[in-house]
This record gives structure tokens, C-alpha cells and sequence, in this order.
């Protein structure tokens, strides 16, 4: 099965932005499956060509963050065509909800000394990808750590002790039930006075989207990097509010 059509089976149930009821009582399904991949296919390996190196990720079908997704894709396109504007030479970066670790993969392969985050069950796979494609490759080994969105951030993670320049966050934002959370660990690592850029790529698939859109936009100094309309993908670039 080619590229386009994983996407697309992974998609096909949650094209566009359907408003949430439409969603919730399409088929009889429950929130979860209605936006998790509706065609499942054996294990996976997705390939790609970046700054020069040949990236092959392994996926795997019993975690829906352990697929790629169009925003982390879109957002690797965008650090490799910008990479004056934005420099990730020697920079502290931060990956939220990694996944499969392919924008982790990018960053660091950009020169970044990386650290990518996700759920305790999601780190092995992520893990080996990350070894397997900048091993001999970066300037700094990428490092891997649990995260749970809006959870003992204080403890893990104190501020000042863990600031970084960049965060890094690509289609976080589906159907679930932890927008919040999700929206209180940017701001916890993104806070006044940190110097840190947020990174948020998405594709917009639901109204609960454009909702925490418009709270991200309100909570943030936004910038609109860019829109790829036939991927319903927008890219911002965010910093804290004084």
C-alpha cells in the first residue's frame, strides 16, 4: 500500500471538520474509534528524504500515535525549507506527543539536541526510530522521555531547569478528551520570560479543532507560518503572552 493511500485509509472516516454529533453518531461509533485509523494493515515502513538522509520509520498499528500523521509531515517540509528562519543549529528542542518520532528525526538531523515525549506505551517504537535514523547522522543524541499531558509537569519538569528554545507539536489536536491538558503543557513549557517558540502543525479534521484553535490563539502570540489547503494543514508559530 503506497503513502497516499495509508493517509487516506487512515482518514477516510474523518475528512474535514464534521461537527462533533455528526462524528459521534456516524455508524454507532464511539469518539475514539471514529477518528483512530478505520483500516487497520500489517506493520509499517514509511520512508522519506530530508536534508539529504533517507528516513525510514517504522509504524505500528496498535497505537494511533504510532502512525504518521499529514502535520508532522508538513511541519518536517516546512524546518527543511526554512532553516535561516528558523535555525535549529545548537538549539534545545522539545517534541510533544512524538509518535512515531519522525519531526524528532528532522529537528535533530537539523542539528538540534532533541528530547521527543509521548505516552509510556508509545516510547519503544519511538525509541528505535530515533536510533535508527540519526545514529552517525546528528550532532547530539536525541533523548526520549515519558510525558503525560498536563500531569506532574512541576515535578518533571521544572522550570527553569528544563527550558527549551523550540517546542515542537504536530496533529496533537483530534478528537479526544484531553485538550485541556494538552493546552496547559504548552503553556507550562512556553511561560513569559522562557525565549521558547512553539511549533504547532495540525491537520483540522473536527469543530472541537477550530475551538482549541481559537483558545491557542487567544492564550498565544500567534503567527499563521502556513496553510496547505488541500491538506486542511495549518502551521503557527506561538509565543507567550506577557
Amino acid at each position: 500500500m503506497s503513502h497516499d493511500e495509508k493517509l487516506q485509509s487512515k482518514e477516510e472516516t474523518t475528512d474535514l471538520a464534521l461537527t462533533d454529533q455528526d462524528m459521534m453518531t456516524r455508524e454507532g461509533l464511539d469518539r475514539r474509534n471514529v477518528w483512530e485509523p478505520s483500516v487497520y494493515y500489517p506493520l509499517g515502513k514509511e520512508s522519506f528524504h530530508f536534508v539529504g538522509h533517507e528516513v525510514n520509520i517504522r509504524e505500528s498499528t496498535d497505537s494511533y500515535g504510532a502512525l504518521i500523521w499529514p502535520g508532522a509531515i508538513a511541519l518536517c517540509q516546512f524546518l527543511e525549507n526554512n532553516q535561516q528562519q528558523m535555525n535549529l543549529t545548537d538549539k534545545a528542542v522539545l517534541e510533544l506527543g512524538a509518535g512515531t518520532g519522525l519531526l524528532s528525526i528532522m529537528a535533530s538531523l537539523l542539528g538540534a539536541w532533541v528530547t521527543a515525549t509521548d505516552l509510556p506505551d508509545i516510547l519503544s517504537n519511538l525509541s528505535f526510530n530515533l536510533r535508527r535514523n540519526t545514529k552517525g547522522r546528528s550532532r547530539y543524541i536525541p533523548q526520549v522521555a515519558a510525558l503525560s499531558w498536563g500531569q506532574e509537569l512541576e515535578r518533571d519538569f521544572p522550570f527553569p531547569s528544563y527550558r527549551y528554545d523550540y517546542v515542537l507539536a504536530a496533529d496533537v489536536v483530534y478528537h479526544h478528551d484531553f485538550l485541556e491538558e494538552l493546552l496547559n503543557t504548552m503553556l507550562h513549557f512556553c511561560r513569559p520570560g522562557s525565549g521558547t517558540t512553539l511549533l504547532w502543525a495540525n491537520k483540522i479534521r473536527f469543530q472541537s479543532d477550530l475551538r482549541f484553535a481559537e483558545r491557542f490563539k487567544s492564550s498565544f502570540n500567534t503567527t499563521l507560518l502556513l496553510e496547505v489547503p488541500q491538506e486542511n494543514v495549518w502551521i503557527y508559530k506561538a509565543t507567550a503572552k506577557e
